[in-house]
């Protein structure tokens, strides 16, 4: 009995030094963080606040779509020769990958976009968009210059990086699935954790937001076509419509939300556009239609794929029409869930509230809209958060994919302290806990 006494006593100031010494490593590490995104934070604005606003203005002006970021990749491998940066190019045709750091394990990742968007800016500015019909409306080149800000950051402190920092300027985020053909060329190959940032401008600059687990949904599109017989309207009985077999098809999709998906699971399917004939008297051949489907998990998304083909089919031969539906995998790639991984989520979040404080940390309610950040977030640990640029100085309050979209550039020395904030910590607390 003693001895069990004794034991148990033993078993509970163990466990109670253990806690005491945790609870120490933790405040000392809050303490070190503090003080490492004060500097890091400081450096940014203060430094080289102005070389990194020109870098971006210069990208603006220079948009280039999916694949075609050329003269963007060429700019970001100036920068990283200048700062003795190594990097492997090209990879995913415009893409590369910059490392910082010991080249030992344990490996985090960060990553910036690097496409714009077929918009024709319309905002009237010094640096107004030089390539008709091209535009950075989403924020692609402010995520390429922090990305940039922080290799400075980071190589500035290579010296006391206990890892490696693995920089991903990824082409082809815009409905070309970027992130896939890089994961398909090694881009994330031995890479433990990745962590992303978009700017909001739904979020006053100063601010981030995330949540754990799922965040943004799965986006794929479809493109189905309705073969029928036409002829004269006069002689509908000699045709075989494929305007209502299609009519019929696109009211039918609508009923897999509302009766067949649980009210509280989020889906989404859209009929975005639909084609047929010129002529009010006359039964077309075929008709056009695509849109898009949405789901916030796998199983949902891979549910919509199944039911849409399914219907569409079974509506034309109910109408004696044949169908064909293309997903277009290939051409525009459905993007799966992005789903944060809680424990990078939660190494994130303490390093924002660190840096800016906990009041401008937000926790977002789940979107649906999509990111190809999805496929790294399948591949390994990842953390997807949003940075606030929202300004009423500045009216950086448009909508992403406006042509009036305008970012508040005062968010660079932010994005950039962040990202390097949080790998250095990831990599250093790993080392602690490696120990």
């Amino acid at each position: 009995m003693r001895l069990l006494c004794f034991w148990g006593y033993f078993l509970m100031i163990s466990v109670f030094s253990y806690k005491k010494i945790w609870a120490l490593e933790e405040n000392r590490w809050k303490s070190e963080m503090g003080l490492l995104s004060r500097q890091l934070l400081e450096s940014a604005r203060e430094t080289e606040f102005f070389h990194w606003m020109k870098i971006r203005r210069r990208i603006h002006e220079n948009p280039e779509l999916a694949f075609e970021e050329h003269e963007t990749s060429q700019l970001i491998r100036t920068e990283l020769d200048s700062l003795g940066i190594g990097y492997s190019w090209p990879i995913a045709k415009t893409g590369l990958v910059a490392s910082i750091g010991t080249g030992a394990q344990p490996w985090f990742a960060l990553r910036a976009d690097m496409d714009a968007l077929p918009i024709q800016e319309l905002v009237e500015w010094e640096h107004k968009s030089k390539n008709n019909g091209k535009m950075h409306a989403c924020g692609h080149d402010a995520h390429v210059t922090m990305l940039l800000g922080a290799a400075k950051l980071l190589q500035d402190k290579r010296d006391k990086l206990k890892g490696t920092v693995k920089l991903i300027f990824q082409p082809g985020e815009e409905a070309h699935g970027g992130a896939y053909h890089m994961l398909k060329e090694g881009a994330l190959d031995k890479v433990q954790a990745i962590f992303g940032l978009h700017i909001s401008p739904g979020q006053p600059t100063g601010t981030i937001g995330s949540r754990p687990g799922p965040l943004l949904a799965g986006s794929g599109r479809f493109l189905a076509i309705i073969q029928g017989k036409g002829g004269h309207a006069a002689k509908p009985h000699e045709t075989r419509d494929p305007v209502v077999a299609a009519s019929f098809a696109i009211l039918a999709l609508q009923q897999i939300i509302s009766r067949e998906t649980d009210p509280l699971e989020a889906k989404v399917v859209t009929v975005g556009f639909i084609e047929a004939g010129q002529a009010g008297n006359v039964i077309p051949e075929w008709v056009k239609f695509g849109g898009s489907y949405r789901s916030i998990t796998s199983e949902g998304f891979l549910y919509l794929e199944e039911r849409i083909k399914e219907i569409i089919e079974k509506q034309a031969s109910v109408h004696r029409c044949t169908a064909i539906i293309d997903f277009m995998e290939e051409k525009l790639r459905p993007y799966p869930p992005t789903v944060n991984d809680e424990a990078m989520f939660e190494h994130a979040k303490a390093v924002g509230e660190i840096m800016l404080g906990k009041k401008n940390m937000e926790l977002l309610p789940i979107s649906m809209g999509a990111e190809d950040f999805s496929f790294y977030s399948q591949k390994t640990a990842a953390a997807f958060f949003m940075i606030g640029i929202k300004n009423e100085t500045s009216k950086s309050d448009k909508l992403l994919h406006s042509p009036y979209f305008v970012l508040d550039e005062e968010v660079l020395p932010i994005g950039e302290a962040l990202h390097a904030a949080v790998a250095f910590s990831y990599l250093n607390r790993s080392a602690v806990e490696a120990h």
